[in-house]
């Protein structure tokens, strides 16, 4: 029964997944439905954790809206995530920045990881 669960979920899996890591700035194209329509949506913002693994992986988008943070969370093996582009790479030291939640302004920032 397991070896069934592991086919099924290999053949679920993105070939192109893309790759970042928690603390860069990406941008996410994602698909939106409305109706018959289909169009697409850019989310750009810091990536707070991503979780999971195989075809459960799930990555989170924080932004600052307007003055109000929104986080959105996405599967990485979703269909209905076009692509995720990478604007700038982040230096951090933790898995999950849940403390950038409680900041505002310049301190909310991430450092950028220089190569």
């Amino acid at each position: 029964m397991n070896d069934i669960i592991k086919n099924i979920e290999a053949a679920q899996l993105r070939a192109d997944a893309p790759e970042f890591n928690v603390g860069d700035t990406v941008k996410v194209y994602a698909k939106i439905k409305e109706g018959s329509r289909e169009r697409i949506q850019v989310f750009e913002g810091t990536v707070l954790k991503k979780q999971g693994g195989s075809n459960r992986a799930t990555f989170t988008v924080r932004k600052n809206s307007n003055g109000i943070g929104v986080e959105k969370t996405w599967p990485l093996h979703s269909p209905s995530v076009e692509r995720v582009e990478v604007i700038r790479r982040g230096k951090v030291r933790r898995a999950k920045l849940n403390y950038l939640r409680n900041r505002v302004g310049k301190r909310a920032k991430v450092k950028e990881l220089v190569k």
